[in-house]
């Protein structure tokens, strides 16, 4: 940042940093001391920590099988974690992602089917990502309008929008778009030769690079281009914007829409590659995993992508550690938890070493 920016926003000077450790300590500490007190959990529970850990990783990580596992389920994170990137650096918190995610995917749900008998799978699933994508973004455009002809938190709006999208959807697949053929209330299903290709001798569709790109996109897009500077001054000090011409109305609004497009592409990628049709009881919950990760990356596509990895190993090995050891299936949730506790505290602890060096 510029001095002529930081005069803009009104901010502090940073204190003195120690090169890349500072960041990577402040990423690193919330981690370590969520899989300390998590194992302290597992402890009380009976379990042995290092047994567990060892074993998320064996399966998660070290088994072919496992890896392959872990790198199909990175794809919608990456997507959402790009997402993330566009908001909160933009100074926006669209935490209405999960329901921009299931219209996304319902979306695809309902339309890959037909396209796929229609067209080629070429024409089709980018068609059918395409319209995931505007799902998702017309989903974010009340939150956006009320934040910027109100002035309204999105924060409350995304969450009732969230909240919303999961009865609609269910309600949408049980009463309109029921596959006919099955008993379970779920969308048509698209045929497995219609689906992203795999990549040759494994598990793993090219929505993989797709997410990779995206995330890496959205990176550069918001540290590298004249449209991603005038997001961050948004981000950084509204009223700058308002007196520099930028049109902050119009800005909140292009900002959450476009993160609402990512975040229903995360759900057509993931129908188009893997799932082939959505169920009513379907809900992942992947936006409020996805969240912890971008602050620990702090905003950067790039690590962005190592804490979506390493929370994909755990995601894939805890899975196979609760059948093995006997630990409940959603202890990853507890994990997660911890991580936002203990970088809420880190956060806290860095802003009070930044104001006493001020």
């Amino acid at each position: 940042m510029t001095e002529s920016t930081e005069f803009l926003s009104g901010a502090r000077p940073a204190a003195p940093r120690f090169g890349f450790l500072g960041p990577l300590v402040l990423a690193l500490l919330p981690v370590l001391a969520a899989l300390v007190a998590a194992g302290l959990v597992l402890a009380v529970l009976g379990s042995d920590p290092i047994e567990y850990y060892g074993y998320v990783v064996e399966r998660g990580l070290l088994r072919w099988r496992g890896l392959q596992a872990t790198v199909v389920n990175m794809v919608p994170l990456l997507i959402l974690g790009g997402a993330l990137i566009v908001s909160f650096r933009s100074g926006l918190w669209n935490l209405g992602i999960d329901g921009q995610y299931l219209l996304g995917t319902l979306t695809a749900g309902a339309t890959a089917p037909l396209l796929a008998g229609a067209f080629s799978s070429i024409v089709a699933l980018p068609l059918a990502m395409l319209a995931g994508a505007a799902a998702g973004a017309l989903w974010a455009l009340p939150p956006a309008l009320l934040r910027a002809r109100a002035g309204i938190n999105e924060v409350i709006s995304g969450l009732m929008m969230s909240l919303i999208a999961a009865s609609l959807t269910a309600a949408a697949i049980k009463l309109w778009l029921k596959d006919p053929a099955s008993l379970e209330p779920q969308t048509l299903t698209l045929p497995v030769e219609d689906r992203l290709p795999l990549l040759a001798g494994t598990d793993i569709n090219i929505g993989i690079f797709i997410a990779l790109g995206l995330v890496i996109a959205a990176h550069v897009l918001m540290m590298r281009s004249a449209t991603g500077l005038r997001f961050r001054i948004l981000g950084l000090n509204p009223l700058a914007a308002t007196h520099a011409g930028l049109g902050v109305p119009k800005l909140t609004l292009s900002v959450l829409c476009l993160s609402g497009a990512l975040g229903g592409l995360a759900g057509a990628v993931e129908l188009t590659g893997v799932l082939g049709k959505m169920q009513a009881s379907w809900h992942p919950g992947y936006g409020f995993a996805v969240v912890p990760l971008v602050f620990l990356a702090r905003m950067n596509g790039w690590a962005v992508i190592v804490f979506v990895f390493a929370f994909s190993v755990l995601q894939i090995g805890s899975a196979s550690a609760a059948t093995r050891l006997g630990v409940p299936q959603d202890f990853t949730l507890v994990l997660v938890g911890f991580l936002l506790l203990f970088l809420a505290l880190s956060e806290y602890a860095g802003e009070r070493l930044r104001a006493r060096k001020v």
